[in-house]
């Protein structure tokens, strides 16, 4: 699941409820429970509400530790300051924290001081941004979010809304099924076609070339130009022999 679409209570939990569904969802690995069902976790027996919370204990036990690790564009973490998020992660005190690095004890709590400080301005700037740019009468000005494994993250994926509609209607001549008129050559348009044909792959799947060469050349007859700019936009990785695809 994309960072970008969890909120924080979410990203916390490590997994979300998903309403039109009626089930949860593990951000980790997307294993999901049913409102209604009775799932068996050891030898007891849970609803969907309980066992998705021992799922994530039992199988993510070091969920914390996980997005500290993770390698979204979004963790700015320094190297040293995920060593102290493990730490302090693993309950020690300041003072064997302080032993285990080396350091004094009371730069350990300038450290803790220092994080505290920016999650205030984290939170104030989080503030102004939904005021500011989340207001959903202003839907020309809401950029789209840019997916988590983008590469070369510049002013390409500045799209807002109403730009991204514009671009889906003149460069494709169906939607359904979709069919593409055109692969632009300008940097945004790419962006936003690219992520339009991306949905016609599922995630958590795994494609040989022949079966993602299929489905491209459903879409566009220059289906290789396709594939490459997948791979280079970050929005499909593949393995060194280039036999296996899937989504990132």
């Amino acid at each position: 699941m994309k960072i970008e679409n969890l909120s924080i209570k979410d990203i916390k939990k490590g997994y979300v409820f998903n309403a039109d569904l009626n089930c949860y969802s593990c951000i980790i690995c997307g294993k999901t429970y049913e409102v209604g069902e009775i799932y068996r976790v050891g030898d007891r027996f849970f609803e969907a509400s309980r066992a998705i919370e021992l799922h994530t204990e039992l199988k993510h036990g070091n969920y914390l530790e996980q997005l500290v690790n993770n390698d979204s564009k979004y963790n700015t973490l320094t190297d040293n300051q995920k060593q102290l998020f493990k730490l302090f992660i693993s309950d020690l005190s300041d003072k064997e924290i302080a032993k285990e690095l080396g350091v004094s004890t009371s730069t350990i709590r300038h450290q803790k001081f220092m994080f505290r400080e920016k999650a205030k301005q984290a939170k104030l700037y989080l503030a102004l941004y939904e005021s500011v740019f989340e207001d959903k009468s202003n839907r020309d000005s809401i950029i789209i979010p840019i997916h988590e494994h983008a590469k070369m993250v510049d002013e390409r994926y500045v799209v807002t809304e109403e730009e991204r509609k514009h671009i889906l209607e003149t460069s494709f001549e169906s939607m359904n099924p979709l069919k593409l008129k055109a692969f632009s050559s300008k940097e945004k348009k790419k962006v936003v076609i690219l992520s339009k044909i991306l949905e016609q792959f599922e995630q958590g799947k795994q494609y040989s070339e022949k079966e993602v060469n299929q489905i491209l050349e459903s879409i566009y007859y220059d289906f290789a130009t396709i594939r490459r700019y997948l791979i280079e936009y970050g929005f499909m990785s593949r393995n060194k022999e280039c036999t296996k695809y899937w989504l990132t």
